[in-house]
């Protein structure tokens, strides 16, 4: 019995095709990577993998109505669900509704430093119970025939040392997860906010970079601090993968250029008000069926960033977008107050 079980595992390991281009990412945002944004981050870039919301594995087996935070357009395709949990059986519940429900991988969050996740054994503290992450990594492997990757810091408070990260990833490899993404930074569980996590532990490119010098046969993704492409070029010399966070929603234009900077394709609009005119379409499909406008329209506020009217979109936006009752000449109404500062200028 023992033998056809193991049997199984070896066939359905060797069913898991990870054809992902992970070379550039952006990162799972609570609040911000929405199905909206994801949408409208499909108008400026085809080839960005672009992550979900973290879901936890509570929500999606005990609460109401799971699919609300499984749902997704077809058009966001290359898309990865990031889970949430501890449970290794319900981790791998959750990991076969992704391939379900169509994802193109789920990936385990061992990153997230909030005192809320943390009460649940949800996020970076895991970093603490390896075990636990290793039967997680193996039932989500064994539950689903997607790619399951692990996101995850490189040690948790006062950790200094190469060696944490280096085991941690080692360890975890013995699982058969092969795509770690690395936030280069440690996670302080306690007395720092999740946005002073962002900003105060120093960043240390220098351990994930060893990372792959160390398991050249892992697929090892940089995070953290990375704003322009720039930077992230100068990444892909060392290690596979780049995954952006805030700068890639706060300044989403920069997608536009993802797909031939990074990619070496064709870029799939010419100016921000081609990426605008794609959008349109979706938000009066979704007014429709009665999601407000400010819901969509709060992703794309810094689309003009560094624009002349820019200031204008944003400000008009956020003053008529978000009534009951707004519909999409608010957001055309706004781009044409753009279009006429700049033919002024």
């Amino acid at each position: 019995m023992q033998l056809d079980t193991r049997l199984k595992a070896d066939e359905k390991s060797a069913n898991t095709k990870d054809t992902l281009d992970r070379r550039f990412s952006v990162a799972p945002m609570m609040d911000w990577t929405t199905s909206d944004y994801r949408v409208f981050a499909r108008t400026l870039t085809k080839n960005t993998l672009l992550y979900t919301e973290m879901v936890t594995s509570g929500a999606l087996l005990h609460g109401h109505h799971p699919e609300r935070f499984l749902h997704y357009d077809e058009c966001e395709h290359p898309i990865a669900l990031q889970l949430g949990g501890s449970n290794a059986k319900e981790l791998g519940q959750c990991a076969a509704m992704a391939e379900q429900f169509g994802y193109d991988e789920v990936n385990l969050n061992v990153g997230c430093p909030s005192d809320r996740v943390q009460n649940s054994l949800i996020g970076a503290c895991l970093m603490a119970h390896p075990d636990k992450v290793k039967d997680a990594m193996k039932a989500m492997q064994d539950a689903c025939n997607i790619p399951v990757t692990i996101k995850h810091r490189i040690g948790l408070d006062d950790q200094q040392d190469y060696s944490v990260v280096r085991d941690f990833v080692g360890d975890m490899a013995t699982t058969g997860v092969k795509t770690f993404i690395v936030h280069a930074r440690n996670a302080i569980l306690q007395g720092l906010s999740p946005k002073e996590n962002r900003e105060i532990p120093p960043l240390k490119y220098h351990y994930v970079h060893q990372l792959k010098d160390d398991f050249p046969d892992l697929e090892i993704i940089i995070n953290g601090g990375i704003k322009t492409l720039e930077e992230s070029q100068t990444h892909l010399q060392k290690v596979d993968g780049v995954m952006m966070g805030r700068e890639a929603y706060h300044n989403p234009w920069l997608l536009s250029q993802v797909d031939q900077v990074i990619y070496g394709n064709a870029p799939m609009v010419s100016d921000r008000f081609e990426a605008l005119a794609a959008f349109v379409p979706y938000v009066e499909t979704r007014l429709a069926k009665g999601e407000r406008l400010l819901h969509m329209t709060r992703h794309i506020l810094g689309i003009f960033q560094g624009q002349a009217g820019g200031k204008q979109f944003r400000r008009y936006l956020s003053e008529k977008g978000h009534k009951a009752d707004a519909q999409v000449n608010v957001l055309l109404e706004a781009i044409e107050l753009v279009k006429q500062h700049q033919h002024k200028g």
